[in-house]
């Protein structure tokens, strides 16, 4: 059995069986990646993939478990590279953080760049998607470090630290109505008009529509976007008032805009960091978290790893 079968068998899998795209991403040759594989189902007296000619058309329920034991493997292999390339290149190597577009363009600025300054030597990545893509980067190795507001519950495999919490806001044109109240802003103002906000995937979308839900209002959403950008760009062509985050406004760029607070009207939302629960982070790993969230040492850090490793065993043993 050799590190490179389980390579092969996963990245098929990854590929949606497709031996052909597998062969591409790993630049090697189908029938090479083939061969492997059926030299591996022979050593383990087991058909992993089930086979219609030479087409590969599902897993195995063996062939399943092998998937999960193999992927488990492949971590533990880069963990031990980390291990050494910690003590013998502190610090060098590369760092992947996968996050929303929020996070990227008003969160994480200033994050990176002190970063940047402490590890010049480090190649530092940042990868954009909804919150669930942004977590299967984490969970299949593509990214060390998953940021977000919603979505990272929903994956057990990933260990979950609060980062800070945040609100809202309602953009609207500068000589819009709304800035003429005199008391504070409630639902039933905000939904006298269209709104543009956030795809519901994104940035607290859930809990917009709870707020409306329990007023019984049912607002005009006439827009949806994954970019604040975007939304405000809309609000200023004058399609509508605009539901973002609050560190989303920016008063020296958004110049013929005005924002509301409207924190009084939704519950917060936090952002979260989400780190496989196996990872072996890198030391400067430990420094980028706690540059984004200064409360979370690595003493804090590794605590969450450790916690969540030990619920994973309870929840196997169970």
């Amino acid at each position: 059995m050799k590190l490179q079968q389980l390579r092969y068998l996963v990245e098929v899998a990854k590929q949606g069986l497709n031996v052909s795209e597998a062969a591409e991403k790993l630049h090697t040759s189908q029938p090479g990646i083939s061969k492997q594989i059926r030299l591996l189902e022979d050593e383990l007296g087991i058909q992993i993939f089930i086979r219609n000619g030479k087409r590969v058309v599902a897993v195995s329920d063996p062939g399943k478990e092998v998937l999960k034991i193999s992927e488990r493997i492949l971590r533990e292999a880069q963990n031990l590279k980390r291990v050494g390339d910690e003590f013998s290149r502190e610090a060098e190597g590369s760092l992947t953080v996968a996050t929303t577009h929020t996070q990227a363009r008003y969160a994480l600025p200033a994050t990176i760049t002190a970063f940047m300054q402490r590890y010049p030597a480090v190649r530092l990545s940042i990868k954009q998607g909804s919150p669930t893509q942004i977590c299967d980067m984490v969970i299949s190795g593509e990214a060390d470090l998953a940021i977000a507001t919603e979505g990272i519950a929903l994956f057990k495999e990933l260990a979950m630290l609060p980062c800070y919490e945040w609100n809202r806001g309602v953009v609207v044109p500068v000589d819009h109505p709304l800035l003429a109240l005199d008391r504070p802003i409630t639902l039933a103002d905000i939904a006298r008009y269209p709104i543009i906000t956030y795809d519901f995937a994104f940035t607290g979308r859930s809990k917009i529509n709870k707020a409306f839900a329990n007023e019984g209002l049912n607002p005009s959403v006439v827009l949806t976007a994954i970019d604040t950008d975007v939304i405000k760009t809309y609000v200023g062509l004058g399609l509508g008032i605009g539901i973002i985050a609050n560190m989303a406004f920016e008063p020296a760029r958004d110049t013929g805009l005005r924002i509301i607070d409207a924190s009084h009207l939704f519950e917060p939302s936090t952002t979260k960091i989400g780190i496989r629960r196996d990872a072996y982070l890198r030391g400067f790993a430990y420094t980028f978290i706690e540059l984004f969230a200064p409360h979370l040492h690595r003493r804090e850090v590794e605590t969450a790893l450790l916690a969540n490793v030990h619920e994973e065993e309870l929840d196997e043993e169970a």
